[in-house]
């Protein structure tokens, strides 16, 4: 872990993925709180951001938003990546991040099942927690909480 700008590495994380989507979609990224200064392992949370940002853009239509907040807390910081793609049903969430399971209505998509497995095992190893919310037809909001 060294320290690290949160905000300037989310940041060059947005530009990095906007071009490689091909501007097909907007992601937007905002910031609330006064980050405090904290050792962070770039690899893992490249590896965090990149895949939930990455299904973000893959499972929403084209022309969708995709937000990306970086919120300050006291004791952490949470980040929350939301889309507007299909959502994931519900009997499938609780299984989503099992290595190899993917959501019912994925369809033709591409995907080996073990994304999200890996990211919930690189939140763990940062001391921190992953969570969703989804609705059918509306989107899907992935919640990490990472201690500072």
């Amino acid at each position: 872990p060294t320290r690290l700008d949160l905000k300037r590495f989310c940041h060059q994380l947005v530009e990095e993925l906007q071009i490689s989507s091909k501007n097909k979609h907007q992601l937007v990224f905002t910031t609330q709180g006064e980050l405090k200064e904290a050792l962070w392992d770039e690899r893992l949370l490249r590896h965090i951001f990149s895949n939930l940002l990455t299904n973000a853009i893959k499972y929403s239509p084209t022309g969708g938003t995709v937000l990306f907040e970086l919120i300050a807390q006291t004791e952490c910081v949470i980040f929350r990546i939301q889309d507007q793609g299909m959502g994931i049903p519900p009997e499938d969430q609780q299984q989503l991040f099992h290595p190899f399971h993917r959501a019912s209505n994925v369809g033709t998509i591409p995907g080996s099942g073990l994304g999200l497995a890996i990211v919930k095992q690189c939140v763990e190893a940062h001391g921190g927690e992953i969570s969703l919310k989804s609705q059918l037809g509306e989107g899907t909001t992935f919640t990490v909480s990472l201690p500072y």
